[in-house]
C-alpha cells in the first residue's frame, strides 16, 4: 500500500504534523487498520469467522466489520445489553457495523466476564478471535510496517503521539522506533490501568514510551463540554479527529509539551454522527 500522507496544521499559533492514517478508508483506518495488518493479509480461504467484542462506540468493532465485509467472513461481535435508542440510531459506528453485516449478540451484565472467556473454547481451525480493541500481538506486525513509513518519510521531527484504549498502538510504535519520544494519554481508564493493558502484551515497558497524565480522570464515551471545544480547535485547523479518543490526547499535548510532534491520526470519524448528536441532547453547543 501506498505510505499514508503527512500534513501540517497551526493550533494556538503552533505547528503540528498530521500522519494521515484516516485516509485509508472510512471504515478501516488509522491504528485499526495497522493492528489488523496481519488479518488483511491472510488468505480469505484460512478463515470463515472473526470473533470480537466490547463497546457499540468502538471503532475496532467497524473496522473488523468493514475488513470482514471485504474477507466474507462472518463476523460476530459480543456486547453489554444495548437501549433500545441506540440500537434505533441510523448513525455511528454500531449503525455502520451492522450495515456491513455484523452479529451482534447481547450478554446480560452478570454473565458477561464469563461468557468472553467461554469464547475461546472448542473454537474450530477457521475462527480467529480478535480482543477488545485489537489488543494482541499480532498488531506489531502492522505497526512495525507504520514505524517503517515514518522512517522513510524522514520529516524532522522525533516525539510521536497517539491516543490509547488498551495501548497496544503505542506500546509497539516505541518499540519499533526506539530513536523517537512516543506520547499517549489514557482514554480509558488511568495511567496504571493503561500501562496494565501493556504489561499483558510485553514483559516491561519501552523507556521511549512518555504516558502524559491527563488532567482529571475521563470516562470512556462520556460527554464532557471540554472535548467539544478541543475537538472544534482542531477542526477549525483543518482537519477532524474522532471525538471518542482523540480530545484528550489533543489537551494533554497542548497542554504538556512545547517541541514538534508527528500525530499518528488514528480516524474513527465515523463515530462522530452519533456522538455530535448526543453533544446536541445535553444542549452542549461549541
Amino acid at each position: 500500500m501506498k505510505a499514508t500522507p503527512i500534513d501540517k496544521i497551526l493550533i494556538d499559533g503552533r505547528v503540528f504534523y498530521i500522519k494521515r492514517d484516516d485516509l485509508v478508508d472510512p471504515h478501516l483506518s488509522g491504528n485499526k487498520f495497522r493492528k489488523l495488518h496481519k488479518l488483511l493479509q491472510t488468505p480469505k480461504e484460512n478463515l470463515n469467522k472473526i470473533i470480537s467484542y466490547g463497546g457499540t462506540q468502538s471503532n475496532a468493532m467497524l473496522a473488523i466489520a468493514k475488513m470482514c465485509y471485504i474477507k466474507n467472513w462472518e463476523f460476530i461481535y459480543y456486547t453489554k445489553p444495548l437501549s433500545t435508542s441506540q440500537k434505533q440510531q441510523q448513525v455511528g459506528n454500531y449503525f455502520e457495523a451492522i450495515k456491513l453485516g455484523m452479529n451482534h449478540i447481547e450478554i446480560d451484565n452478570n454473565r458477561y466476564k464469563q461468557e468472553i472467556a467461554d469464547i475461546r473454547f472448542n473454537l474450530d481451525e477457521k475462527t480467529y478471535i480478535v480482543d477488545q480493541g485489537g489488543a494482541v500481538n499480532e498488531a506489531e506486525e502492522g505497526l512495525k510496517a507504520l514505524a517503517d513509513e515514518i522512517r522513510e518519510q524522514n520529516i524532522e521531527v522525533k516525539s510521536l503521539a497517539t491516543p490509547s484504549g488498551t495501548g497496544t498502538t503505542a506500546l509497539f510504535l516505541a518499540k519499533s522506533l526506539p530513536e523517537y519520544i512516543i506520547y499517549t494519554t489514557p482514554c480509558v481508564g488511568d495511567v496504571e490501568y493503561l500501562k496494565m493493558q501493556m504489561l499483558s502484551l510485553v514483559d516491561k515497558l519501552p523507556e521511549n514510551l512518555v504516558i502524559l497524565k491527563p488532567k482529571k480522570k475521563y470516562h470512556f464515551a462520556k460527554l464532557y463540554p471540554n472535548f467539544l471545544d478541543i475537538y472544534k480547535k482542531v477542526l477549525d485547523a483543518g482537519i477532524e479527529f474522532d471525538l471518542l479518543y482523540s480530545p484528550s490526547m489533543w489537551e494533554a499535548l497542548i497542554e504538556q509539551t512545547d517541541e514538534d510532534v508527528l500525530y499518528i491520526h488514528s480516524g474513527g470519524v465515523t463515530g462522530n454522527k452519533s456522538m455530535l448528536s448526543r453533544y446536541l441532547n445535553k444542549n452542549y453547543v461549541f
